[in-house]
């Protein structure tokens, strides 16, 4: 469906494959920059990819998340070291929670909380349900009704839950709604106009392409679709250039100061096997470290990643026909190695 050139530092790759409709990259850093579009809007006009559409971003919000909820720990409305009961003792009543479970634990995915309720786990079954609405507070109450699913900081499961209840949290901290909270705290100041939370609008406002997912040999449209339910862990709507300038603004100290910043670059040392941050992963290729993170939504994939002192960066959004598979979208992973090849 999509032949693709990403240019890189490196040199260019031809991209053939039939898993996706469209691809947006932006490389950036030291050695120079590049971004580009190719593939189609809509497979029944099939004109041209837009360079600047805006698409779901998925559990890239997660980075948003975190940002602003280490904002107001440096604001001091919010306590790293405090358990989050202290902040919803109404949602955690009558559960079984009986150990403390810490904002930073919810933040690096240590809290033991296992996921909540949804609409199921079948492509047929969430579509049936696309334009109906579960609240995050109804979301984390499922999760909580089923107890610990372990010792808090004892291991890391990476879920959404954890970011579900930051954002209720954010929510009962400031008065306002996540989605206000965070354009006011790190969207606006980082300069992503074009991103924002849809609630429970099932719509893509802006130029956008259209998402697909591949089911029996057939291409089902999914891209009207309310994502309340995802809410603070991903339910955000962005462009390539925007999340780049998120990286940019982020990486530099803009939107969080130190010490709190120092979160989102710090795994849990005494956790065999941990690799999420604050909102970011650690990932190692070649000798280098990279600290990205990655979403996805029916229809929609997307990453972002860049060295700590950002002499290179990388983001990309592909129209995935089977974004929520289990392994990564092909162009994806050959595009997230293009564009860290030769880092400075």
């Amino acid at each position: 469906l999509v032949c693709a050139v990403v240019l890189t530092s490196a040199g260019g790759i031809l991209i053939h494959t039939r898993s996706l409709t469209r691809v947006l990259v932006r490389v950036g850093g030291t050695g120079g920059s590049w971004h580009g579009a190719a593939g189609v809007r809509d497979l029944r006009s099939g004109a041209r990819a837009l360079e600047h559409a805006q698409f779901r971003a998925g559990s890239t919000t997660k980075v948003v998340t975190a940002a602003t909820v280490l904002r107001l720990a440096a604001d001091g409305r919010v306590d790293l070291d405090a358990p989050v009961q202290r902040y919803l003792p109404a949602l955690f009543r009558g559960t079984g929670f009986r150990q403390p479970i810490s904002v930073r634990q919810l933040l690096n995915h240590t809290s033991g909380i296992p996921a909540g309720d949804g609409w199921g786990d079948a492509f047929a079954d969430q579509y049936a349900h696309r334009f109906d609405v579960i609240t995050p507070a109804q979301v984390a109450a499922s999760a909580l009704a089923k107890g610990p699913a372990f010792a808090p900081g004892t291991r890391q499961q990476y879920l959404n839950i954890n970011y579900t209840l930051l954002g209720l949290l954010v929510e009962k901290v400031t008065g306002d709604s996540f989605g206000e909270t965070a354009a006011r705290l790190v969207l606006r100041p980082a300069g992503m106009r074009h991103t924002y939370f849809p609630g429970t609008d099932p719509r893509i406002h802006g130029p956008h392409h259209r998402g697909y997912q591949l089911v029996d040999g057939e291409f089902v449209d999914v891209t009207r679709w309310v994502q309340a339910d995802r809410s603070a862990a991903g339910d955000m709507i962005s462009t390539t250039a925007d999340l780049e300038r998120l990286l940019t603004a982020l990486f530099r100290g803009r939107l969080v100061p130190t010490p709190q910043l120092d979160e989102m670059f710090t795994v849990p040392a005494d956790i065999d096997g941990a690799t999420m941050s604050a909102g970011l992963q650690r990932i190692e290729i070649g000798g280098h470290v990279y600290w990205g993170k990655s979403g996805a939504r029916y229809g929609y994939s997307t990453g972002i990643a860049a060295t700590r002192d950002l002499s290179r960066t990388a983001v990309y959004s592909v129209n995935s026909t089977d974004a929520k598979g289990e392994e990564m979208n092909p162009v994806a992973q050959r595009i997230s190695m293009a564009a860290v090849r030769n880092a400075a």
